[in-house]
């Protein structure tokens, strides 16, 4: 009878600590595949620059800031910083998109219209596994917190994982439309 109680919770600990398992490397890979998304924006980037160079002489800086981000971004490594570089570099996107407005004939050339609707999709994929990739953090931690699982985290030393957050404050904002 002992070993029969012994071989269950034998069992009871196998199953659980191979679900926590399961969880972290979901969240590993719902994390890569944020990264694979912001990758392809990255790589998006140098077309857009050029596309867009010859046409806005007079905003230089806001094509350096991409430039730089993109620079900075190859460079980070946790999910803060990648997340944080994210942020600007949405920021900055949009900028170029609203400036675009200024030049007609940007807007009419075909690559750019092109790369336009290129990194509208990608960013429509960051923000599918961005939630993904929450979601997969909270089932994750979750079980990192609830019994019997937490006994079993804390013996093998499970860490919870960080959120993907949005760390803009303005982003955070109501709208404020006007007609």
């Amino acid at each position: 009878m002992i070993l029969i109680i012994l071989l269950v919770l034998l069992l009871v600990l196998v199953v659980i600590y191979n679900g926590l398992i399961k969880s972290r490397l979901k969240v590993k890979n719902s994390w890569s595949q944020i990264d694979v998304q912001l990758q392809r924006r990255f790589d998006l980037i140098p077309n857009l620059i050029e596309t867009v160079k010859g046409y806005m002489e007079h905003e230089k800086d806001v094509l350096t800031k991409v430039t730089e981000l993109r620079s900075s971004w190859s460079k980070a490594s946790s999910v803060t910083e990648k997340a944080q570089l994210d942020n600007e570099l949405s920021g900055t996107l949009k900028t170029i998109m609203a400036i675009s407005e200024n030049y007609p004939d940007l807007k009419s050339n075909q690559n750019f219209s092109e790369l336009q609707e290129e990194l509208r999709n990608t960013e429509n994929k960051i923000s599918y596994a961005r939630q993904f990739y929450n979601d997969s953090v909270t089932l994750y931690n979750t079980k990192l917190e609830v019994f019997p699982s937490n006994i079993i985290a804390s013996i093998f030393k499970f860490k919870p994982e960080l959120f993907f957050e949005v760390d803009n404050p303005d982003a955070k904002k109501n709208v404020n439309v006007k007609f």
